[in-house]
């Protein structure tokens, strides 16, 4: 059997048991290990079962993972998301629409401190949509704002997306994280106008709320200096150069810590929950990630990428034609599967393509495709923060969800036009990293 006859029969094994619901790193490593010991051989294939989990478990670069992700499982424990929104809240709930824009402003802050689309959306179901449907803000409108809210978490460092994405791609994850924070002020002033247009074109759509007095305001900002001076460290020593990533992770991670503990806002059950919550995450991260290596071998082996990179050039249909090719496979995979899974199933695949012979930027093609993926997340007929909210918000119907995020979804199609057509959006603050 050849080469060409394996892969496709490899890729056909693995959306068979995705659809049997089989867990995507169990059925990449399984495709994987199976297609290379078919191609190679069977000891051959045994034998880079061991050497990739040991290889990957045990390189220090991959220890930005766990690290982030106990930051943002240590700041989710100690009430931030509350404060931060009760801030945005006093600030801009005045105004019509004004608690959209406050939920907008709060995910942002969060996202930028735990880094998960999923987690992000979960937390302000439970926390902004109470106090939206107490001011009598629409269903609809409210869980939309929640859902385009939660797709920040990837844009924002630190960002597991990026992280897996500059794993896999060798680049440096310094530079992606940082790539990112334009992209996702951009995302969080066009989503906050979306919600004034809405305002205006439907005025009683959207009530107002009352203003908070000065000593509210000022009471607000108390509570959330440590998080924002804990998130200015970590991204301020990324761009500085005074750490790396992978120390970077473990510094917010010990800062989150303290800052809960000398706050008193993290209980001992509550520092247990957030380290099991954190290592439950990394184990699933890492089981996807080495089942992606071992599939990436597979890829290897059968030329896979060769292949496609032939296909798309032969379609004539120049640079950016193939680039839209792309953008559309990742919308249309991002309603059917998980942004990480997704990302690591293909990027082998793509981005040899994307770098190599269209000539595109690793670094922005990274932050494009992260937000193409995001866009999956709330975009019909599935979309995971969609049903995110749906299991925290069961009264309210997928069809309501769906009606309120149809805005946000218009607002990032024309967000990543913008990206493309300026990619210096994304890649000014790379270029002048030390």
């Amino acid at each position: 059997m050849g080469t060409d006859a394996v892969a496709v029969i490899g890729f056909i094994a693995l959306f068979a048991l995705m659809l049997l619901r089989v867990p995507v790193g169990m059925a990449m490593g399984l495709v994987g290990v199976t297609g290379f010991g078919c191609v190679v051989g069977e000891p051959q294939a045994l034998a880079l079962v061991g050497t990739t989990v040991t290889r990957t478990v045990s390189n220090y670069n991959f220890g930005i993972i766990p690290m982030f992700l106990l930051m943002g499982a240590v700041v989710s424990a100690s009430g931030v998301s509350r404060e931060l929104f009760r801030t945005a809240n006093t600030f801009l709930g005045h105004l019509r629409g004004g608690l959209g824009v406050a939920t907008i402003a709060a995910c942002a802050g969060f996202a930028a401190i735990s880094g998960s689309s999923v987690a992000t959306a979960a937390t302000f179901a439970t926390v902004a949509y109470p106090e939206m449907r107490q001011y009598r803000y629409p269903p609809a409108f409210a869980t939309g704002v929640i859902a385009a809210g939660g797709t920040l978490g990837a844009m924002f460092p630190p960002s597991t997306v990026l992280a897996v994405y500059g794993l896999i791609t060798e680049q440096d994850i310094g530079k992606l994280f940082v790539a990112g924070i334009v992209p996702g002020c951009l995302a969080v002033a066009m989503y906050m106008a979306t919600i004034a247009l809405i305002g205006s074109l439907l005025p009683g759509y959207l009530p107002v709320g009352p203003r908070s007095t000065a000593a509210a305001r000022l009471a607000a900002l108390r509570d959330v200096w440590a998080p924002l001076l804990l998130f200015l460290f970590v991204i301020g020593g990324l761009y500085g150069g005074l750490f790396t990533p992978t120390e970077a992770g473990g510094m917010g991670a010990g800062g989150a810590f303290l800052i809960g503990v000398l706050r008193r806002r993290l209980s001992p059950r509550q520092i247990l929950q957030a380290l099991l919550h954190a290592t439950r995450t990394a184990a699933a991260v890492f089981t996807v990630l080495i089942g992606a290596l071992l599939f990436g071998y597979f890829l290897t082996v059968t030329e896979t990428p060769q292949r496609v990179t032939e296909l798309l050039t032969s379609l004539g249909l120049g640079r950016y034609g193939v680039l839209a090719l792309i953008m559309l496979m990742y919308l249309v995979l991002g309603c059917l599967m998980d942004a990480l899974a997704m990302i690591i199933l293909t990027v082998p695949i793509i981005f040899p393509v994307v770098v190599n012979t269209l000539g595109f930027d690793p670094i922005w093609f990274g932050v494009i495709i992260v937000m193409t993926v995001e866009l999956g997340l709330i975009h019909p007929p599935v979309g995971m923060n969609v049903f995110v909210i749906k299991t925290v918000v069961p009264e309210v119907s997928f069809l309501t969800i769906f009606k309120g995020v149809a805005p946000f979804i218009v607002t990032d199609v024309l967000r990543l036009v913008i990206l493309i057509a300026f990619p210096i959006l994304a890649l000014y603050l790379p270029e002048h990293m030390p």
